[in-house]
């Protein structure tokens, strides 16, 4: 280890004892977060300024171990993902008193998630074309032919998924199995088996009352334990925070960033339209937008940094109910199928922008039916896509062979990647708070009106 990686490091200890002292006594996190994501920023940026080039092997060193913190933080946030959507999810059904109702919610959330992804494709199509971009002219280097050979690979996963295949592939085959993350689409297996469990239990209760004090007791008590251990690993985000954006601000090539501007800058404007789509659709429904931004801005910073729909469903579903007046069954319901269902960024502007840019450069003709078959496969494989890292990829591998297209031009923007993931995943989670907020308020109209209707 050199010198310069040791001050480097030392520089970084410094920067999380004083991020320690300064976040002390009752500083909201989302405080602590900012604090921790400016000082990752200021701290990336001087690392690419004193050593990009001349000494990249200084930035790597120093990476290795800040990566320490920010994998670590990771993989701890994967570590809880499925016990948390498993315990949140058997919680929200046994809450509900009627299997009709959860019927009800659910497919309120499924349907919001759905709609603003097909709405996000036909922006992205727009935006598109405004920017005139095109996959013309894009140059594969070593790393972008490397990625191009891995996606071929992933590419045999996904390439005889049809969509009846992939309706079957939802449903578990082995619970133990998905409970470790063992397919893309273990997260929405788990929440499958975690509603039929619910399901099962509320027939249970009804049938036996014995057996309903001991379940909701037992639901209590194990929802209690993994919320204290959420509690423990949140407490370490403003930490992971600043590690990861150090990760991503020293490891972006300028050059690179440069080269490809244009499509960055189209990807942030349409997914900037969509945050203003989900601020409508709020204000349609009677909510407040600033209300709820202001809500929920601690959770974006954090899903922005992240880059992990999955990784927020404790802050998702926490600021749901505590900032924004959501019923916790509502709210377990939205953060969790928001994490797998229709995904705007990921499963609905990425592909789309892939698809209109590829489909010139074969001889597809970019026309009514070209688009329209399009925001249909989009809008339906949009269910499953994995809340982790690497689901836009996975939505655009059944994208663009869906749509007879090739796929190197996922590779081909591996060096831009994670900028606008970190936007796209906030995008995500924001859909799936907003089709939280909008099924309570649905459901409470639909109560509502059930109370003042006479009887007959």
């Amino acid at each position: 280890m050199s010198i310069t990686v040791i001050v480097n490091l030392a520089v970084f200890v410094g920067l999380m004892i004083l991020l320690a002292k300064f976040s002390k006594g009752d500083m909201k996190l989302s405080r602590k977060v900012l604090m921790g994501l400016a000082a990752g920023v200021i701290f990336g940026f001087a690392l690419q300024l004193l050593y990009s080039g001349s000494d990249a092997d200084t930035i790597k060193g120093t990476l290795e171990w800040t990566n320490v913190i920010a994998n670590g933080y990771i993989r701890l946030l994967y570590m809880i993902i499925m016990p948390l959507i498993l315990i949140s999810m058997i919680a929200a059904v046994v809450r509900i008193d009627e299997v009709a109702s959860l019927g009800k919610i659910g497919g309120s959330v499924v349907a919001v998630l759905v709609f603003t992804t097909m709405i996000a494709s036909i922006v992205a199509i727009g935006i598109t074309d405004i920017f005139g971009l095109t996959a013309e002219g894009l140059v594969s280097g070593t790393r972008e032919a490397a990625r191009a050979q891995a996606l071929q690979g992933r590419l045999g996963d996904v390439s005889d998924l049809s969509i009846a295949s992939m309706l079957v592939s939802f449903i578990p085959r082995n619970i133990f199995s998905d409970l470790a993350g063992a397919r893309p689409l273990s997260i929405i297996s788990v929440v499958i088996f975690a509603i039929l469990f619910g399901v099962a239990g509320l027939r249970s209760m009804k049938e036996n009352e014995d057996h309903k004090q001991s379940f909701l007791h037992f639901v209590d008590v194990a929802q209690s334990i993994i919320m204290q251990l959420v509690r423990m690993i949140m407490s370490f985000t403003p930490y992971g925070v600043m590690a990861l954006m150090i990760r991503v601000v020293a490891s972006s090539s300028l050059a690179d960033i440069l080269s490809l501007a244009k499509f960055i800058v189209a990807s942030y404007v349409a997914i900037g339209i969509m945050f203003v789509i989900h601020g409508v659709l709020l204000s349609l429904t009677g909510f407040s937008p600033k209300k709820f931004f202001t809500g929920v801005f601690p959770v974006l910073t954090f899903a922005f940094t992240s880059r992990s729909s999955a990784a927020c469903i404790p802050l998702n579903v926490d600021a749901q109910v505590t900032k924004l007046g959501v019923p916790k069954s509502i709210a377990n319901i939205a953060a969790t199928f928001g994490a797998t269902i229709g995904q705007n960024g990921c499963a609905g502007i990425y592909p789309t922008m892939l698809a209109v840019m590829v489909a010139p450069t074969v001889g597809v003709p970019v026309d009514f039916q070209f688009l329209a078959t399009l925001v249909m496969i989009v809008t339906i494989s949009s269910f499953g896509v994995a809340g982790v890292g690497g689901g836009a990829t996975f939505a655009a591998l059944i994208v663009l062979p869906a749509m007879g297209l090739p796929v190197e031009i996922v590779a081909l923007l591996i060096s831009i990647e994670p900028l606008i993931d970190m936007a796209r995943t906030a995008l995500n989670v924001n859909g799936a708070m907003t089709a939280g907020v909008i099924t309570s308020r649905f459901v409470k109209i639909a109560e509502s009106d059930a109370v003042q209707q006479p009887a007959e």
